[in-house]
């Protein structure tokens, strides 16, 4: 099996982005990006999807956190993109439910080939830890139309913005996983009528 890995630079005059990925890792992560609170919740993203990143961004955060958490979603997209390769193989969609005491999100994924984002996220407050939630949006839209993938994120109940959050980011790791998974029954095979994706 080749091994489903990728480093992409991205460098711009807001941000340089460096993201390394390995898609059939163990869950190691490592970041330094500025953005703390962005960097504990893609953690969840490493943990729960069994992919080992290291993201590095020196982005104008005197200005705000808005152009390194968006470009750090493009980056990381499209090192997504990059190291699943053709997709032949793979389980394609993903799905996962997870709780954290009150809150409980849904989030669903199919490697289309189609960008397309479903978002819904009540947030009950503006900013968790100094980030503003707005931005998350932001990293997942960016996420999306550069891995070339159709995410539904749906935060279901919740009164707590740091569990909304962070059921959102533990359940878009494990559909990840999911959807990346080789399924045997499908070696080479492209799980699309299409037979491209």
């Amino acid at each position: 099996m080749a091994e489903r890995k990728a480093s992409v630079e991205r460098n711009t005059l807001e941000t340089q982005i460096k993201v390394d990925v390995n898609l059939d890792g163990t869950g190691t992560t490592q970041f330094d990006t500025g953005m703390p609170f962005l960097e504990h919740m893609m953690d969840q993203i490493g943990r729960h999807g069994m992919v080992d990143l290291n993201i590095v961004c020196k982005g104008d955060l005197h200005i705000d956190d808005h152009h390194s958490a968006e470009d750090t979603g493009i980056t990381l997209g499209q090192a997504f993109a990059k190291a699943i390769g053709d997709k032949k193989g793979i389980r394609r969609y993903g799905h996962a439910y997870v709780p954290l005491d009150e809150a409980l999100s849904r989030v669903v994924i199919d490697f289309s080939g189609r960008p397309g984002l479903e978002y819904n996220i009540p947030f009950t407050r503006a900013s968790i830890g100094g980030f503003d939630t707005e931005l998350f949006y932001e990293f997942f839209q960016g996420f999306v139309n550069h891995a070339n993938v159709s995410l539904h994120i749906d935060n279901l109940k919740g009164r707590n913005a740091h569990h909304q959050i962070e059921t959102v980011f533990k359940a878009f790791g494990r559909a990840l996983r999911m959807a990346m998974e080789l399924d045997p029954r499908m070696e080479g095979i492209m799980p699309s009528t299409k037979g491209t994706l």
